[in-house]
Protein backbone atom coordinates (compact mmCIF):
# COMPACT_ATOMS: atom_id res chain seq x y z
CA UNK A 1 0.00 0.00 0.00
CA UNK A 2 1.24 3.56 -0.61
CA UNK A 3 2.97 5.13 2.38
CA UNK A 4 3.53 8.62 3.62
CA UNK A 5 6.44 8.43 6.04
CA UNK A 6 7.34 11.34 8.30
CA UNK A 7 10.88 11.19 9.70
CA UNK A 8 11.41 13.44 12.72
CA UNK A 9 15.07 14.22 13.32
CA UNK A 10 16.09 13.99 9.67
CA UNK A 11 19.64 15.25 10.22
CA UNK A 12 20.45 12.82 13.03
CA UNK A 13 22.15 9.44 12.73
CA UNK A 14 18.93 7.42 12.68
CA UNK A 15 16.67 9.91 10.94
CA UNK A 16 19.10 10.55 8.09
CA UNK A 17 19.46 6.81 7.41
CA UNK A 18 15.69 6.31 7.62
CA UNK A 19 15.04 9.18 5.22
CA UNK A 20 17.56 7.69 2.78
CA UNK A 21 16.07 4.21 3.03
CA UNK A 22 12.41 5.19 2.69
CA UNK A 23 13.33 7.52 -0.15
CA UNK A 24 14.48 4.48 -2.13
CA UNK A 25 11.17 2.65 -1.69
CA UNK A 26 8.48 2.65 -4.40
CA UNK A 27 5.09 4.20 -3.62
CA UNK A 28 6.52 6.01 -0.62
CA UNK A 29 6.21 9.74 0.02
CA UNK A 30 8.78 10.90 2.58
CA UNK A 31 8.77 14.07 4.66
CA UNK A 32 11.84 14.94 6.73
CA UNK A 33 11.60 17.21 9.77
CA UNK A 34 14.57 18.88 11.45
CA UNK A 35 15.89 22.26 12.56
CA UNK A 36 18.91 22.05 10.22
CA UNK A 37 18.59 21.28 6.52
CA UNK A 38 20.04 17.85 5.62
CA UNK A 39 22.90 17.89 3.14
CA UNK A 40 20.85 15.44 1.05
CA UNK A 41 17.13 14.66 1.17
CA UNK A 42 17.04 11.57 -1.09
CA UNK A 43 13.81 12.71 -2.69
CA UNK A 44 12.12 13.57 0.59
CA UNK A 45 10.36 16.87 1.18
CA UNK A 46 12.14 18.71 3.98
CA UNK A 47 10.28 20.94 6.41
CA UNK A 48 12.15 23.05 8.99
CA UNK A 49 10.78 22.73 12.51
CA UNK A 50 11.85 23.09 16.13
CA UNK A 51 9.70 20.45 17.80
CA UNK A 52 10.12 22.16 21.17
CA UNK A 53 7.92 24.96 19.75
CA UNK A 54 4.36 23.77 20.35
CA UNK A 55 2.72 26.43 18.20
CA UNK A 56 5.05 25.76 15.27
CA UNK A 57 4.43 22.01 15.47
CA UNK A 58 0.67 22.53 15.53
CA UNK A 59 0.87 24.84 12.53
CA UNK A 60 2.84 22.21 10.64
CA UNK A 61 0.22 19.48 11.08
CA UNK A 62 -1.74 20.22 7.84
CA UNK A 63 1.49 19.59 5.88
CA UNK A 64 1.61 16.14 7.47
CA UNK A 65 -1.97 15.13 6.68
CA UNK A 66 -2.20 11.62 5.28
CA UNK A 67 0.81 10.30 7.20
CA UNK A 68 0.78 6.51 7.48
CA UNK A 69 4.09 6.02 9.32
CA UNK A 70 5.98 8.21 11.78
CA UNK A 71 9.63 7.51 12.52
CA UNK A 72 10.39 9.53 15.63
CA UNK A 73 14.18 9.90 15.81
CA UNK A 74 14.32 13.50 17.05
CA UNK A 75 16.55 14.10 20.05
CA UNK A 76 17.47 17.00 22.28
CA UNK A 77 20.84 16.71 24.02
CA UNK A 78 22.37 19.27 26.35
CA UNK A 79 25.96 20.51 26.09
CA UNK A 80 27.89 18.43 28.58
CA UNK A 81 26.31 15.39 26.96
CA UNK A 82 26.71 12.61 29.53
CA UNK A 83 25.86 14.76 32.53
CA UNK A 84 22.63 15.84 30.82
CA UNK A 85 21.20 12.35 30.48
CA UNK A 86 19.56 12.44 33.91
CA UNK A 87 18.73 16.14 34.10
CA UNK A 88 15.11 17.18 34.33
CA UNK A 89 15.32 19.87 31.63
CA UNK A 90 16.59 17.36 29.06
CA UNK A 91 13.91 14.85 30.05
CA UNK A 92 11.09 17.41 29.93
CA UNK A 93 12.17 18.82 26.57
CA UNK A 94 12.31 15.44 24.84
CA UNK A 95 8.93 14.49 26.30
CA UNK A 96 7.39 17.74 25.08
CA UNK A 97 8.86 17.41 21.58
CA UNK A 98 7.15 14.06 20.97
CA UNK A 99 3.83 15.34 22.30
CA UNK A 100 4.04 18.51 20.21
CA UNK A 101 4.41 16.47 17.01
CA UNK A 102 2.41 13.30 17.51
CA UNK A 103 -0.75 14.85 18.96
CA UNK A 104 -1.46 17.18 16.01
CA UNK A 105 -0.16 14.65 13.47
CA UNK A 106 -2.56 11.97 14.70
CA UNK A 107 -5.48 14.37 14.45
CA UNK A 108 -4.50 15.34 10.90
CA UNK A 109 -3.85 11.77 9.76
CA UNK A 110 -6.63 9.24 10.38
CA UNK A 111 -4.67 6.96 8.02
CA UNK A 112 -1.85 6.63 10.58
CA UNK A 113 -0.76 3.00 10.79
CA UNK A 114 2.46 2.94 12.78
CA UNK A 115 4.83 4.94 14.99
CA UNK A 116 8.45 3.90 15.54
CA UNK A 117 10.14 5.33 18.63
CA UNK A 118 13.87 5.07 19.33
CA UNK A 119 15.34 4.35 22.74
CA UNK A 120 18.69 2.72 23.57
CA UNK A 121 20.72 0.91 26.21
CA UNK A 122 20.17 3.70 28.73
CA UNK A 123 16.87 1.85 29.16
CA UNK A 124 18.96 -0.75 31.00
CA UNK A 125 20.96 1.77 33.01
CA UNK A 126 24.21 1.27 31.06
CA UNK A 127 25.21 4.86 31.84
CA UNK A 128 25.04 4.36 35.62
CA UNK A 129 26.01 0.74 36.35
CA UNK A 130 26.95 -2.59 34.74
CA UNK A 131 24.28 -4.24 32.64
CA UNK A 132 22.66 -7.49 33.62
CA UNK A 133 24.05 -9.48 30.68
CA UNK A 134 22.39 -9.97 28.35
CA UNK A 135 19.99 -7.08 28.72
CA UNK A 136 16.50 -8.13 27.63
CA UNK A 137 13.50 -6.04 26.71
CA UNK A 138 11.60 -7.07 29.85
CA UNK A 139 14.43 -5.85 32.11
CA UNK A 140 14.29 -2.09 31.56
CA UNK A 141 14.73 0.23 34.50
CA UNK A 142 11.53 2.25 34.04
CA UNK A 143 10.97 2.92 37.72
CA UNK A 144 14.59 3.23 38.82
CA UNK A 145 16.51 5.77 36.69
CA UNK A 146 15.16 9.10 35.41
CA UNK A 147 15.14 9.05 31.62
CA UNK A 148 13.07 10.73 28.92
CA UNK A 149 12.45 7.30 27.39
CA UNK A 150 9.89 6.55 30.06
CA UNK A 151 7.97 9.80 29.64
CA UNK A 152 7.76 9.24 25.89
CA UNK A 153 6.84 5.57 26.22
CA UNK A 154 4.07 6.22 28.73
CA UNK A 155 2.63 8.91 26.46
CA UNK A 156 2.80 6.65 23.40
CA UNK A 157 1.14 3.71 25.13
CA UNK A 158 -1.67 5.87 26.52
CA UNK A 159 -2.33 7.64 23.21
CA UNK A 160 -2.50 4.37 21.27
CA UNK A 161 -5.08 2.70 23.49
CA UNK A 162 -8.13 1.73 21.40
CA UNK A 163 -6.63 3.09 18.17
CA UNK A 164 -6.09 1.30 14.85
CA UNK A 165 -2.43 2.30 14.62
CA UNK A 166 0.36 0.53 16.46
CA UNK A 167 3.83 1.39 17.72
CA UNK A 168 7.22 -0.28 17.95
CA UNK A 169 10.10 0.79 20.17
CA UNK A 170 13.61 -0.03 18.98
CA UNK A 171 16.62 -0.05 21.28
CA UNK A 172 19.80 0.11 19.21
CA UNK A 173 23.25 -0.11 20.76
CA UNK A 174 26.16 2.12 19.62
CA UNK A 175 24.91 3.56 16.31
CA UNK A 176 27.46 4.10 13.55
CA UNK A 177 26.93 5.79 10.20
CA UNK A 178 26.80 8.95 8.15
CA UNK A 179 25.56 12.13 9.83
CA UNK A 180 26.85 15.65 10.42
CA UNK A 181 26.65 17.58 13.66
CA UNK A 182 25.14 14.74 15.68
CA UNK A 183 25.47 14.37 19.43
CA UNK A 184 26.56 10.72 19.38
CA UNK A 185 28.40 9.77 16.18
CA UNK A 186 31.95 8.48 16.65
CA UNK A 187 32.73 8.55 12.90
CA UNK A 188 33.36 12.31 12.47
CA UNK A 189 35.05 12.46 15.88
CA UNK A 190 37.52 9.69 15.04
CA UNK A 191 37.90 10.91 11.45
CA UNK A 192 38.91 14.36 12.64
CA UNK A 193 41.28 12.89 15.22
CA UNK A 194 43.01 10.86 12.49
CA UNK A 195 43.18 13.84 10.11
CA UNK A 196 44.82 16.04 12.75
CA UNK A 197 47.30 13.30 13.64
CA UNK A 198 48.31 13.07 9.97
CA UNK A 199 48.47 16.86 9.80
CA UNK A 200 50.95 16.66 12.71
CA UNK A 201 53.09 14.15 10.82
CA UNK A 202 52.02 10.96 12.60
CA UNK A 203 52.42 7.75 10.58
CA UNK A 204 50.62 5.46 13.03
CA UNK A 205 47.25 6.08 14.63
CA UNK A 206 47.34 5.60 18.40
CA UNK A 207 44.28 4.31 20.24
CA UNK A 208 43.03 7.22 22.40
CA UNK A 209 40.51 5.36 24.57
CA UNK A 210 40.79 3.39 27.79
CA UNK A 211 40.38 -0.22 28.80
CA UNK A 212 38.03 -1.97 26.41
CA UNK A 213 34.82 -3.73 27.25
CA UNK A 214 32.86 -6.23 25.23
CA UNK A 215 30.17 -4.22 23.47
CA UNK A 216 27.94 -4.12 20.40
CA UNK A 217 27.18 -1.68 17.59
CA UNK A 218 24.63 -1.28 14.81
CA UNK A 219 24.96 0.14 11.32
CA UNK A 220 22.53 2.96 10.58
CA UNK A 221 21.38 1.44 7.28
CA UNK A 222 20.67 -1.90 8.97
CA UNK A 223 18.74 -0.01 11.66
CA UNK A 224 16.75 1.81 8.97
CA UNK A 225 15.74 -1.54 7.50
CA UNK A 226 14.70 -2.71 10.96
CA UNK A 227 12.55 0.41 11.27
CA UNK A 228 10.89 -0.39 7.93
CA UNK A 229 10.26 -3.97 9.03
CA UNK A 230 8.77 -2.88 12.36
CA UNK A 231 6.27 -0.67 10.56
CA UNK A 232 4.79 -3.59 8.63
CA UNK A 233 5.29 -6.80 10.62
CA UNK A 234 2.35 -8.01 12.68
CA UNK A 235 4.85 -9.47 15.15
CA UNK A 236 6.21 -5.97 15.83
CA UNK A 237 2.90 -4.36 16.79
CA UNK A 238 3.20 -2.67 20.21
CA UNK A 239 6.51 -4.43 20.95
CA UNK A 240 10.01 -3.40 22.05
CA UNK A 241 13.16 -4.79 20.38
CA UNK A 242 16.90 -4.54 20.90
CA UNK A 243 18.77 -4.06 17.60
CA UNK A 244 22.46 -4.85 16.95
CA UNK A 245 24.75 -5.91 14.10
CA UNK A 246 24.69 -9.43 15.53
CA UNK A 247 28.32 -9.64 16.68
CA UNK A 248 30.38 -8.08 19.49
CA UNK A 249 33.54 -5.98 19.57
CA UNK A 250 36.14 -4.48 21.90
CA UNK A 251 37.52 -1.04 21.02
CA UNK A 252 41.25 -1.87 21.24
CA UNK A 253 40.68 -5.03 19.17
CA UNK A 254 38.76 -3.25 16.41
CA UNK A 255 41.21 -0.33 16.36
CA UNK A 256 43.47 -1.83 13.61
CA UNK A 257 40.46 -1.99 11.26
CA UNK A 258 39.53 1.61 12.09
CA UNK A 259 43.11 2.77 11.55
CA UNK A 260 43.27 0.96 8.19
CA UNK A 261 40.01 2.59 7.06
CA UNK A 262 41.63 5.96 7.78
CA UNK A 263 44.88 5.12 5.98
CA UNK A 264 47.06 4.30 8.99
CA UNK A 265 48.69 1.40 10.72
CA UNK A 266 47.46 0.98 14.27
CA UNK A 267 49.70 2.57 16.87
CA UNK A 268 49.92 2.15 20.62
CA UNK A 269 47.37 2.72 23.33
CA UNK A 270 47.93 6.40 24.18
CA UNK A 271 44.97 7.75 26.17
CA UNK A 272 43.81 11.14 24.88
CA UNK A 273 40.60 13.01 25.62
CA UNK A 274 39.20 13.95 22.21
CA UNK A 275 36.80 16.39 23.82
CA UNK A 276 39.53 18.21 25.71
CA UNK A 277 42.43 17.94 23.24
CA UNK A 278 40.89 17.75 19.74
CA UNK A 279 37.63 19.72 19.98
CA UNK A 280 39.38 23.11 20.53
CA UNK A 281 41.62 22.73 17.45
CA UNK A 282 39.47 24.67 15.00
CA UNK A 283 42.46 26.40 13.38
CA UNK A 284 44.25 23.11 12.63
CA UNK A 285 41.02 21.64 11.26
CA UNK A 286 40.56 24.69 9.00
CA UNK A 287 43.99 23.99 7.52
CA UNK A 288 43.05 20.34 6.88
CA UNK A 289 39.77 21.40 5.26
CA UNK A 290 41.59 23.82 2.99
CA UNK A 291 44.25 21.26 2.09
CA UNK A 292 41.71 18.66 0.95
CA UNK A 293 38.83 20.91 -0.12
CA UNK A 294 36.51 19.40 2.48
CA UNK A 295 32.84 20.34 2.78
CA UNK A 296 32.50 19.47 6.47
CA UNK A 297 32.55 22.92 8.06
CA UNK A 298 33.81 23.77 11.52
CA UNK A 299 34.36 21.16 14.23
CA UNK A 300 31.36 22.53 16.07
CA UNK A 301 29.12 22.09 13.02
CA UNK A 302 30.62 18.80 11.82
CA UNK A 303 31.24 16.86 15.03
CA UNK A 304 28.71 18.43 17.38
CA UNK A 305 28.89 16.83 20.84
CA UNK A 306 30.44 13.63 19.52
CA UNK A 307 33.96 14.21 20.84
CA UNK A 308 32.57 13.85 24.34
CA UNK A 309 30.55 10.82 23.29
CA UNK A 310 33.64 9.18 21.75
CA UNK A 311 35.52 9.64 25.03
CA UNK A 312 32.61 8.09 26.90
CA UNK A 313 32.03 5.08 24.67
CA UNK A 314 35.74 4.29 24.24
CA UNK A 315 36.26 4.41 27.99
CA UNK A 316 38.77 7.25 28.12
CA UNK A 317 40.23 7.30 31.62
CA UNK A 318 39.41 3.65 32.28
CA UNK A 319 42.56 1.68 33.14
CA UNK A 320 40.97 -1.78 33.22
CA UNK A 321 38.39 -3.46 30.99
CA UNK A 322 34.90 -2.23 31.75
CA UNK A 323 31.95 -4.53 32.41
CA UNK A 324 30.44 -6.06 29.26
CA UNK A 325 27.53 -4.17 27.69
CA UNK A 326 25.57 -6.79 25.76
CA UNK A 327 21.91 -7.00 24.82
CA UNK A 328 19.90 -9.95 23.58
CA UNK A 329 18.38 -9.84 20.08
CA UNK A 330 16.55 -13.16 20.44
CA UNK A 331 13.18 -11.41 20.58
CA UNK A 332 13.90 -9.50 17.36
CA UNK A 333 15.01 -12.61 15.49
CA UNK A 334 12.07 -14.66 16.69
CA UNK A 335 9.76 -11.87 15.50
CA UNK A 336 11.24 -12.13 11.99
CA UNK A 337 14.09 -9.64 11.51
CA UNK A 338 17.34 -11.49 10.84
CA UNK A 339 19.76 -9.04 9.20
CA UNK A 340 23.33 -8.89 10.49
CA UNK A 341 26.53 -7.04 9.66
CA UNK A 342 30.20 -7.43 10.51
CA UNK A 343 31.14 -4.55 12.83
CA UNK A 344 34.62 -4.05 11.35
CA UNK A 345 33.03 -3.79 7.89
CA UNK A 346 30.54 -1.28 9.33
CA UNK A 347 33.32 1.03 10.50
CA UNK A 348 35.08 0.81 7.13
CA UNK A 349 31.80 1.55 5.32
CA UNK A 350 31.01 4.59 7.46
CA UNK A 351 34.43 6.18 7.03
CA UNK A 352 34.35 5.48 3.26
CA UNK A 353 30.97 7.21 2.97
CA UNK A 354 32.26 10.36 4.65
CA UNK A 355 35.46 10.29 2.60
CA UNK A 356 33.47 9.96 -0.64
CA UNK A 357 31.35 12.98 0.33
CA UNK A 358 34.49 15.02 1.08
CA UNK A 359 33.59 15.33 4.72
CA UNK A 360 36.82 13.60 5.74
CA UNK A 361 40.20 13.49 3.97
CA UNK A 362 40.74 10.61 1.54
CA UNK A 363 42.21 7.42 2.88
Amino acid sequence: MPKKVVVAGATGLVGYAAMKHFGSQPDCEVVGLSRRRPDETFGARWLPIDLADQAAAAALAPELAGTTHLVYAALYERPGLVAGWREEEQIETNDRMLRNLLGPLEQASPQLRHVTLLQGTKAYGVHVRPLQVPARENRSEMHEQPNFYWNQERYLRALQQGKAWSWSILRPVLIVGDSVGSAMNVIPALGVYAALMRHAGKARLDYPGGGGRVAQAVDTDLLARAITWSGEAATARNEIFNVTNGDVFVWPNVWPAIAAALGFEAGDAVPLSLDREIRPREADWAEVRAQYGLKSGSLRDFVGLSFEYADYTMGYGRTAPGPPALVSTIKLMQAGFHEVMDTEAMFAKAFAEMQAKKLLPPR
